[in-house]
């Protein structure tokens, strides 16, 4: 399923490539943390919904909402522990930005799901679609209507959107913050892409690499995984960043493969310089911003500059 996403990856991809290579051609700066959301929620709208929306269409702009509710529900509710002091959430209106942004996507959604709801005998191969199948067949033991349908949806937008896009950005700021890193990953993806300029992560080769699994990495033994030093799939709790148990992400893969391959073509096409402050500073401020997910609090914003392959 993952790899049947591959075009829509790239397409998403390489609109990215283009805005940046026109920014690094004008030598203009720009907003990576806007870029990386947007990337993500686009991605997810053609996975999700089999297709973008914008607010060019009279419908919401998903990235801002998927944001912003990130952002409301992320934040501290001072009622919940400190019932005398409930006029606090009232001052800030906590509960009506909640059920502002909590409207706005169920508007959407409904939308969204109406407009596949309707349009049955168009064939179809989206999420949307195959919940909307479930439920006219009614196979599931439990009551399975329109309302559990705007929620898992509602669900995978605000897993897979804005901490993948948190993650980009991290990334990002980091790299820029240590150039010799930059280097040293840009030697890498060189090695392996030394003349095309769109990156792909080949995970069958990685997965058979005989310098990493020894002689028989084509032979069928689990049993192989037992010493190793690091999992991050939920098993080694000194690293799970997608949780563990029944919380673990079911989206591990279409995560990585976007992350991956989003972050080697930004290494290898692109040198990245950060913006002087107003007193001289040129250091990414590292602080991050209240919401589910741990974003930066300040946007990523950055100078592009493509780099040239000798021929």
């Amino acid at each position: 399923m993952v790899r049947s996403f591959d075009k829509e990856r790239e397409e998403e991809i390489n609109i990215l490539m283009e805005k940046l290579e026109k920014a690094s051609s004008s030598s203009s700066t720009v907003n990576l943390s806007q870029f990386f959301i947007t990337l993500t929620s686009d991605v997810m709208s053609k996975v999700a919904l089999g297709r973008k929306y914008s607010s060019d269409e009279g419908t919401v702009d998903i990235k801002t909402v998927v944001r912003t509710f990130s952002r409301v529900f992320g934040s501290f509710p001072v009622a919940e522990y400190i019932p005398s002091l409930a006029w606090i959430d009232w001052i800030r209106r906590l509960d009506g930005k909640a059920e502002e942004v909590s409207k706005t996507f169920d508007d959407f959604l409904e939308k969204v799901v109406q407009e596949h709801d309707l349009d049955v005998d168009k064939k179809r191969s989206g999420f949307v679609d195959t919940l909307l199948s479930i439920q006219r067949e009614q196979t599931t033991p439990f009551v399975f209507d329109r309302s559990n349908i705007k929620l898992i949806i509602l669900d995978m937008f605000i897993g897979g959107t804005a901490t993948t896009s948190s993650l980009l950005e991290w990334t990002l700021t980091e790299l820029v913050r240590h150039p010799e890193c930059v280097k040293k990953l840009r030697d890498e993806i060189c090695s392996v892409s030394a003349h095309n300029s769109y990156v792909m992560i080949n995970a069958w080769a990685i997965q058979r690499d005989n310098a990493t699994w020894g002689p028989d990495a084509e032979e069928f033994k689990p049993e192989r995984h037992l010493n190793s030093s690091l999992d991050f799939q939920g098993q080694d709790y000194k690293f799970i960043p997608f949780g563990s148990g029944r919380r673990l992400c079911p989206a591990i893969r279409l995560a990585l493969v976007l992350v991956e391959v989003t972050v080697a073509n930004l290494v290898k096409r692109f040198d990245w310089r950060v913006q002087v402050g107003p007193h001289g500073v040129d250091k990414l401020d590292l602080a991050e911003a209240a919401g589910i997910e741990a974003c930066c609090k300040y946007p990523l914003i950055v100078f592009p500059t493509s780099v040239v392959f000798p021929i």
